[in-house]
């Protein structure tokens, strides 16, 4: 069968998954009755909750005899090790840039990637039905970017194909209108090479994912680079880097890509990317090989974290009511696991049993990461994120992140001032159409930290940020923390309309009345800066007397609802969140009012 590997890459929401989705519809996969959901590959809940792809997947479409193995990545820049571990198992990439947006921080990320394994690349304009679609300058400023990543003529030479993946048109002439996704097919066909059949070579496959079944076990997914593999066979494996690897198991069953299925086949073949099953102990960037003499394939390097989290045992009041899973083993087996599978996650154990510090390349890395775990039963706390510093040249440097920002122009003056008490560094400032403004900036990580409901507010909700690790660079000094400072709840208890009235005068309220709170639970924001201790749990005293007043309903202020993202960007480095399947809270490190005033600093961890 002729065969065509194929990852579709690009920046977040810029239309990867509606593309696939295009691809398979006109690919021979689905009935043409067949009702057919949008982003049929986005399977996981959180995926579609969010609207993001978090793991890459593998499918297949088929045009005329030939068959294109399709991988859709993530475009977030905290996966970004979800795309670099599949490239490995792919001959080109399609490249898929917004038509009004243009080259975006994880753009430059994953083309230069590309580019360094020498992948043919094809360039996808999408979203050519937007009314501010800039066709010509997003195509300019593609080239412009291959340049500056060093592309050789060839791949300068890529085809330019102008989509609408929603509308599942594609046309090589933005000028002409298409009818169907037949150009980018032909495009794939032509310009795509075909995988090398060495078929008469012994047996060797590089495994680029994992996944756990229920019924078959570890199912490891890579493409067979020589020879063939059956049913029953017995390989090897063995890994790069470590050479004390090396074992070998039986191939349980084989299941070759089609559409959105698994075919379970006889035979795996050169070329062609498929899923093993039967060897319990495979992991992502092991070599599966037919004799045991054969060498490992090198493995892509992984890039390093860069922001640590520290997830302890929940040793509030309120512990172990809500959650199936809370004892530090639990924890401690689930993070380990989570780090075989993805390949961006280190942990290590922390200073006490009952800690460990999880690294990761993101706030949201480590949020998904949160998301699932309670999600799955656990029961933990989580302190703030904290970058993680390295000593170059005897030098402390921190990481930078490349910030795009694109705002309305009545916002950049805000803006700049913003990043500039974050120690940001702008590189250019561009207009976009006649009312918005790009700026890109270089911006210590740690800066950023809860820094995006901010921006929000600051261009009324109409500002979108983008950001990527760029380098390490010599420590940038200390950067303002957050402006506001925590009310505290005084008492264990219900939180009563009374005391909740009485405390609202003081802040912005987290808690509803009939709500149960905890001594040292934070139940609220003080935006003088200082953290004040509120009774929320008071109740009014009732005496024999009548005032004019005491009938009157007491109305409280709508609170202000935390999801996790926000209570991790809301938390001091003295405070914890506590995360449960049920509830998420925010707590000091010391509950005890007396203690924690004794303490004369703060715990910061950085």
């Amino acid at each position: 069968m002729d065969i065509r590997n194929i990852a579709i890459i690009a920046h977040v929401d810029h239309g990867k998954t509606s593309l696939v989705n295009a691809l398979l519809k006109q690919g021979g996969i689905f009935r043409d009755n067949q009702e057919v959901k949008d982003r049929v590959m986005d399977s996981n809940d959180l995926e579609r909750e969010r609207g993001i792809t978090i793991l890459s997947k593998n499918c297949s479409a088929f045009f005329g005899d030939t068959k294109i193995n399709i991988v859709d990545t993530p475009g977030h820049a905290d996966f970004g090790g979800e795309v670099e571990r599949v490239l490995k198992m792919v001959d080109g990439v399609l490249l898929v840039v917004d038509a009004f947006e243009g080259p975006m921080p994880q753009t430059r990320f994953v083309l230069e990637k590309a580019l360094e394994l020498n992948l043919k690349v094809i360039i996808v304009v999408n979203k050519i039905d937007r009314p501010d679609a800039r066709l010509d300058v997003v195509a300019d400023e593609v080239l412009e970017l291959m340049l500056e990543l060093n592309a050789t003529d060839e791949q300068l030479n890529s085809p330019i194909v102008y989509c609408s993946a929603r509308n599942g048109i594609a046309t090589t002439d933005y000028k002409t209108e298409g009818t169907d996704m037949k150009p980018l097919f032909e495009a794939i066909v032509s310009h795509i090479d075909p995988p090398k059949m060495e078929e008469d070579k012994p047996f060797s496959m590089l495994i680029s994912s994992t996944e756990q079944n229920d019924y078959l076990g570890k199912l490891a997914v890579g493409k067979v680079e020589t020879g063939k593999i059956k049913l029953n066979q017995t390989i090897y494996i063995k890994n790069f880097f470590d050479e004390n690897k090396h074992y070998s198991g039986k191939v349980v069953n084989i299941f070759s890509f089609n559409g959105l299925k698994r075919d379970a086949v006889e035979v795996g073949t050169a070329g062609d990317i498929i899923c093993i099953a039967g060897i319990p102990d495979i992991t992502i960037g092991d070599t599966a090989v037919e004799t045991p003499d054969m060498p490992a394939i090198e493995f892509v390097k992984i890039s390093e974290p860069s922001v640590e989290m520290t997830f302890m045992v929940n040793d509030s009041p309120f512990a172990g009511k809500e959650g199936k899973f809370v004892t530090s083993r639990h924890i401690k087996d689930r993070l380990y696991k989570e780090a075989v599978k993805d390949l961006s996650l280190r942990v290590e154990d922390g200073e006490t049993a009952d800690q460990f510090k999880v690294s990761g390349r993101g706030e949201m890395h480590l949020s998904i990461l949160i998301e699932n775990m309670r999600r799955d039963g656990f029961e933990f706390q989580v302190s703030r994120p904290r970058v993680l510093y390295k000593e170059i040249d005897g030098v402390k440097c921190e990481p930078i992140d490349l910030v795009v920002l694109d705002v309305p122009n009545e916002s950049v003056g805000t803006i700049m001032s913003a990043m500039g008490i974050k120690k940001g560094e702008l590189l250019g400032m561009n207009p976009i159409g006649t009312t918005r403004t790009r700026l890109q900036f270089l911006v210590p990580s740690r800066g950023l930290f809860g820094y995006k409901s901010q921006m929000l507010t600051d261009t009324c909700g109409e500002g979108v940020m983008s950001s990527i690790f760029h380098a390490y660079e010599p420590y940038k000094g200390p950067i303002e923390g957050r402006n506001f400072g925590s009310l505290i709840s005084f008492e264990t208890g219900d939180a009563v309309t009374y005391g909740l009235y009485n405390a609202q005068g003081r802040g912005r309220l987290l808690v509803t009345a009939g709500e149960k709170v905890y001594l040292g639970q934070v139940v609220g924001a003080n935006p003088k800066g200082e953290d004040i201790v509120v009774n929320v749990c008071k109740r009014k005293q009732l005496t024999n007397m009548r005032s004019t007043s005491s009938d009157e309903s007491l109305k409280l202020t709508p609170i202000q609802q935390m999801n996790l993202e926000a209570a991790i960007e809301f938390i001091a480095d003295d405070e914890l969140v506590e995360v449960t399947p049920k509830s998420i809270r925010i707590r000091k490190r010391i509950l005890d009012h007396s203690l924690r005033a004794k303490s004369k600093k703060p715990v910061v961890e950085d």
